[in-house]
């Protein structure tokens, strides 16, 4: 086996590697559910941490509001994601084909 050769099998192993890192990190189908699941994870976190917000009482607030700082940029859009968007029910029927 040549140079050229190793080279060439070198190449092309990497070329497939390359091209299913892509396929499973961004083109899969999955990839969007994933990410549903993540910003649901996320919001299910600040609801525990300022439930306040939306009137339901929150007897350890004093020590979540020390969270705040750190989760500003992230409270804002959460926020306005949980007032603006549909149901849960129908947000988690539409992983399901509901």
């Amino acid at each position: 086996m040549s140079l050229a050769d190793r080279i060439e099998t070198y190449r092309r192993y990497v070329s497939e590697w390359l091209r299913g890192l892509y396929h499973g990190m961004i083109s899969h189908p999955a990839y969007e559910l994933i990410e549903k699941e993540a910003e649901d994870v996320e919001d299910e976190f600040m609801l525990a941490c300022f439930p306040d917000v939306f009137g339901v009482p929150n007897p350890i607030s004093y020590y979540t509001a020390e969270l705040l700082p750190y989760l500003t940029d992230e409270f804002e859009a959460w926020e306005r994601r949980m007032w603006d968007r549909e149901s849960l029910i129908e947000r988690k029927g539409q992983q399901y084909h509901f």
